[in-house]
């Protein structure tokens, strides 16, 4: 578990850091170029559907998580839109509540204690 918050915490300020510098030297407008390179038909769309797969899926395992429960649907499009930035956070905040319990980290808390 050390290894796993670990890796979360330093991801996180290096992709905080590096989106910055991104931002700063070329905006915001993302979403024109994530869909141009994938209409394209070349290697950056190739991986940027592939990422985008990922994507859903962590947005899938949240909302599942969570039972889809209220939060879980707050969660799900959070996971979707916000990638390594949402998911490293999230689970350094889910690793805490569940004490590093690995079952109860993946399965969700209910889960777990059944």
């Amino acid at each position: 578990m050390t290894i796993l918050r670990l890796f979360a915490g330093v991801f996180l300020i290096v992709l905080v850091v590096y989106t910055g510098i991104v931002i700063a030297n070329h905006g915001a407008n993302l979403v024109p170029i994530f869909f141009g390179d994938m209409a394209a038909m070349a290697w950056p769309g190739q991986f940027n559907l592939d990422f985008m797969g990922f994507l859903i899926l962590s947005a899938l395992w949240v909302g599942w998580r969570h039972e889809y429960s209220t939060i879980g649907w707050v969660l799900t499009p959070l996971a979707l839109f916000g990638g390594m930035l949402f998911l490293c956070i999230y689970i350094l905040v889910a690793s805490a509540r569940v004490n590093g319990d690995l079952k109860a980290l993946l399965i969700g808390e209910g889960r777990a204690a059944a």
